[in-house]
C-alpha cells in the first residue's frame, strides 16, 4: 500500500474539516509519519510537549499516575483521533502520559512550527485554537463523568 501525504491525510480529518486548502497544506508542512509498537511510551508526564498525534492506526491511552494504583487510563484514543493539546498552551508541557496499546502509526505534528505559523497567520491559529479548545471540553467532560463513576452519589 503506498503512503499516502500528509495534506491528504489532513484533509480526511474530521479536526481539519472546513480549512482551506492553504491552511491544510501549512499544517502539514509541520507534519511527518510516526510508526509506534505496542507498550510504547509516545509522551512523558512533566516533558516538553512540543507536538501532537493525529492516530492513524492502532490505539493510544491518556493515563496518569495514581499512587497506590499505578497508572490509571483516563481516555483511550482511536484511529481518526487527536492526542495532544498541551503544544499550544503555555507551559508546554505533558499533562498525562501518552502510550500506545497496540502497533500503529500517527502523523505527529511539531508544535513548535505549528505555532509559528499560527503566529504569523492568526486566521489559521484561531481555527486551530477554536478546534483544540473543542478536544478539550469533550476530554473535561468524559472526565467528569468518569468522576461520577468513582464518586458516585456523594451527600451534600
Amino acid at each position: 500500500m503506498s503512503e499516502r501525504g500528509i495534506g491528504e491525510l489532513l484533509a480526511e480529518s474530521s479536526l481539519m474539516d472546513g480549512l482551506s486548502s492553504e491552511h491544510l497544506e501549512l499544517i502539514a508542512g509541520c507534519g511527518v509519519i510516526r510508526a509506534f509498537e505496542a507498550g510504547e511510551r509516545l509522551f512523558k508526564e512533566g516533558e516538553p510537549a512540543d507536538s501532537f498525534l493525529l492516530l492513524r492506526h492502532g490505539r493510544i491511552a491518556l493515563e496518569i499516575f495514581v499512587p497506590g494504583r499505578g497508572e490509571v487510563t483516563v481516555a483511550t484514543i482511536e484511529p481518526g483521533e487527536v492526542s495532544g493539546w498541551s503544544w499550544l498552551v503555555p507551559p508546554y508541557e505533558w499533562h498525562m502520559d501518552v502510550r500506545a496499546l497496540e502497533r500503529g502509526s500517527a502523523v505527529e505534528f511539531d508544535g513548535v512550527c505549528l505555532r509559528g505559523k499560527c503566529d504569523s497567520d492568526p486566521v489559521l491559529g484561531y481555527e486551530l485554537m477554536k478546534r483544540f479548545a473543542t478536544i478539550l471540553l469533550s476530554r473535561l467532560q468524559a472526565s467528569r463523568i468518569q468522576m461520577l463513576d468513582v464518586y458516585g452519589d456523594v451527600p451534600a
